[in-house]
C-alpha cells in the first residue's frame, strides 16, 4: 500500500530525516516508534502532504507518490491525524470534522445533512455525547482529540496516518478508538500508528520500525522483541527509572508549603482540601473532566474560586496541559520563552542581555536534554516532546517553590520523560512542592510521594503513593469506594 526509499529531508542545519526506508501493507497496523526529534512527525508530514522530501521515492497503491499539497494527499486517500490538534475553534464540531468534504446543493450548503453526517461519526466512534453543532473551541481537549480522528475518518482514507491519537483520551475512548482501529484494518486500510505507550503499540501493531537521529535502526514482528529491547533502539542508552525515596521517620516532618482548604471552582471543582510539604511530590490522579485541571488552574488564578489557600513560600509555577495554545509562545525563541517569566535575571536598564539569556538557556537546555540547534532556534520547529522540555525549562528558570504541573510527560517519548521525571524529584530534593496532574497511572507511581485523587470534583485525602494500587486509583476515580 505505500513504499518509502530513501527518504531524507533537512530544516537548514539539522538533518530531520537521513535515509528512511518503509514498507506498509494493506490491512496492517505498523508502528513507528521513536524519541521525540527522532523523525517521525517529520515524515508523516511528508507523507500528508504538507512538505516534500529533499531527496528519496514514494509509492501509493503501486503508483509514484509525490503530493503537491495535503489536500492532494487527501485525494490520494492519506489522512492525517495530528499530535498537536490542528482544527478551527471557531467552527462547529460538524464544520471541522467534515471540512473541505460539506454536503452542499447547488452551491448551498446542507446543513442538516452536515450535522447528521457528523453524529453518524461520533455515534460510530461512540462519541454520540458531542454535539456536532457545538462550537469546538469550547469542548474539553480530550473531545477536540475525537473531532481530530473523526475528521480523518470521515475521508475514508486508504492510508491512515496516526500520531498520538489517543494522548488526551481515557481508557474507555481508547478503547472504543482502538475498536474503530480493528474495523478500517479488517477493511485493508493500511495504519501507521505513533504512540509512546508500548503497551499500547502491542495491542494494536503488529509490525514496527525504529526511529533515532532520523535514522531506521529497527523493525520487524513486535512479537519477536521485549520491551528492553524497543527502548534500547528507541534511545541508545539505558533507561533508569526514579523511584519515590522513602522518608525516614526519623526526621521531623517538612514545613507546609501550600495549604488549600475547601477550594471550590463550580460546576466541576466541588471541594478540595490538602497540604503540600517542602520536597514532595503529590499526585493527583482522576478522570478527564473531574475536575483535576480545574484545580490547579484555581490555585494559579485562571479560574475564579472560593476557599482558602495559605503559601508558604515564593510563588507558583505553572505548567498547562495544552503546551500549544498556553504553555509556548511557538513563534518566539527559546531563549525568551525560558526567560519570559523572570526577564530581570537577564536584563540590564530595562534591556534584555542576549549573552547572558543565550547562557541562562543554554544551562537548562542541557539539564533537560533539549535538542535544539540553540537558544536563538524557534520553538515551534521543534518536536512535541523537546516543546514540553521547553514549558518545563521556563519552570526551572522561574525558580518557584510550589510547581502545578498538568500532564508533565503528555505526548514525550520514554527517554524524555525519563528526563522530566529525573528532573522533578530533583526538584523535590531542592525543597519545592510539586502538585502533579496525570492521567497515566504508572507515572504516578513512579515519580510521586502521595496521591489524591479527584472524583466528581471532590478530592479524596492523600495518602503515601505505596498505599495505593492502580485498581484502587480506579475504583475510587469512578466512585466505587466509598
Amino acid at each position: 500500500m505505500l513504499t518509502l526509499r530513501s527518504i531524507t529531508k533537512h530544516f537548514g542545519a539539522t538533518i530531520a530525516l537521513d535515509g528512511i526506508d518503509l514498507d506498509i501493507a494493506a490491512g496492517e497496523v505498523h508502528a513507528l516508534i521513536g524519541e521525540n526529534g527522532a523523525g517521525k512527525s517529520t515524515l508523516m508530514n511528508i507523507l500528508a502532504g504538507a512538505f516534500p522530501p529533499d531527496a528519496g521515492t514514494m509509492m501509493a497503491g503501486g503508483q509514484p507518490y509525490a503530493p503537491r499539497g495535503p489536500a492532494d494527499a487527501r485525494e490520494r486517500g492519506i489522512a492525517h491525524i495530528h499530535q498537536e490538534l490542528a482544527l478551527c475553534p471557531h467552527l462547529s464540531v460538524a464544520e471541522n470534522i467534515l471540512m473541505g468534504i460539506e454536503p452542499s446543493r447547488g452551491g448551498w450548503l446542507q446543513r442538516d445533512a452536515l450535522n447528521d453526517r457528523a453524529a453518524a461519526l461520533l455515534a460510530d466512534f461512540g462519541r454520540d455525547g458531542i454535539d456536532p453543532r457545538a462550537r469546538t473551541g469550547n469542548l474539553p481537549l480530550a473531545d477536540q482529540q475525537v473531532v481530530e480522528i473523526c475528521r480523518a475518518l470521515a475521508r475514508d482514507a486508504r492510508v491512515l496516518l496516526m500520531d498520538e491519537p489517543t494522548s488526551s483520551l481515557q481508557r474507555a475512548n481508547v478503547e472504543r478508538l482502538f475498536d474503530t482501529v480493528r474495523r478500517l484494518r479488517d477493511r485493508g486500510i493500511a495504519i501507521i500508528y505513533i504512540s509512546h505507550f508500548l503497551e499500547e503499540v502491542r495491542e494494536i501493531a503488529t509490525r514496527f520500525t525504529v526511529l533515532r537521529d532520523g535514522r531506521s535502526v529497527g523493525g520487524g514482528e513486535l512479537a519477536r522483541v521485549s520491551d528492553d529491547e524497543l527502548i534500547s533502539m528507541m534511545v541508545g542508552r539505558d533507561i533508569q527509572s526514579t523511584p519515590s525515596p522513602t522518608p525516614d521517620p526519623r526526621l521531623p516532618t517538612p514545613e507546609v508549603v501550600l495549604q488549600v482548604r475547601n477550594l471550590s471552582a463550580p460546576p466541576r471543582l466541588r471541594v478540595a482540601s490538602f497540604d503540600l510539604h517542602r520536597g514532595e511530590v503529590l499526585g493527583i490522579a482522576g478522570l478527564i473532566g473531574s475536575g483535576r485541571t480545574d484545580l490547579v488552574r484555581s490555585l494559579f488564578g485562571l479560574q475564579k474560586a472560593i476557599g482558602e489557600v495559605t503559601m508558604n513560600g515564593n510563588g507558583f509555577g505553572y505548567l498547562s496541559e495544552d503546551r500549544k495554545n498556553e504553555g509556548l509562545a511557538l513563534q518566539l525563541p527559546i531563549a525568551d520563552n525560558v526567560t519570559m517569566s523572570r526577564f530581570q535575571t537577564c536584563a540590564r536598564g530595562g534591556w534584555i542581555d542576549r549573552r547572558r539569556q543565550n547562557v541562562q538557556t543554554e544551562d537548562v537546555m542541557q539539564r533537560l536534554r533539549i535538542k535544539a540547534p540553540g537558544p536563538r532556534g524557534v520553538v515551534g520547529r521543534l518536536s512535541g516532546g523537546n516543546q514540553q522540555k521547553v514549558a518545563l525549562a521556563r519552570l526551572l528558570h522561574q525558580d518557584p517553590d510550589v510547581l502545578l504541573l498538568d500532564e508533565p510527560a503528555r505526548g514525550v517519548d520514554v527517554g524524555s520523560k525519563s528526563d522530566i521525571y529525573r528532573e522533578i524529584r530533583r526538584l523535590a530534593a531542592e525543597g519545592k512542592g510539586i502538585v502533579m496532574v496525570s492521567s497515566y497511572l504508572p507515572e504516578l507511581f513512579e515519580v510521586c510521594d502521595t496521591i489524591a485523587v479527584m472524583t466528581r470534583g471532590r478530592l479524596s485525602p492523600s495518602r503515601p503513593a505505596s498505599e495505593w494500587t492502580a485498581d484502587a486509583i480506579l475504583q475510587t476515580a469512578i466512585g466505587a469506594e466509598t
